[in-house]
């Protein structure tokens, strides 16, 4: 079972930028197909970015498409999300997942392990 732990997040102006972590542990990285997802009160989990297990494979949200970019260091089991001109309505808790196999997941349900999450705020 691989623990996953994010970090980076905190409270910015919009048009700021951010870069979030997701450090693995207890498996290596390298196996698992990963995404990030947010989550903002009364909302339902969406989906952010994904990437492969190499890292050539990537997809985005349309609502984060162009201003960010997923990507990851299996060297040092850790998963980035760089976040550019960040809005107010990317406020949300933001986590990182963790899947085996290598189909692309977009939806929750499609991953087996979940981070805590890391609150990301922006200002208007």
């Amino acid at each position: 079972q691989v623990q996953l732990v994010e970090s980076g997040g905190g409270l910015v102006q919009a048009g700021g930028s951010l870069r979030l972590s997701c450090a693995a542990s207890g498996r290596t990285l390298r196996k698992y197909f990963m995404g990030w997802f947010r989550q903002a009160p009364g909302k339902e989990r969406e989906f952010v970015a994904a990437i492969s297990q190499s890292g050539v494979n990537t997809h985005y949200a349309d609502s984060v498409k162009g201003r960010s970019s997923i990507s990851r260091d299996n060297d040092k089991n850790t998963v980035y999300l760089q976040m550019n001109s960040l809005k107010p309505e990317d406020t949300a808790v933001y986590y990182c997942a963790a899947k085996t196999g290598v189909m692309t997941a977009t939806t929750p349900s499609q991953y087996d392990t979940w981070g805590q999450g890391t609150q990301v705020t922006v200002s208007s």
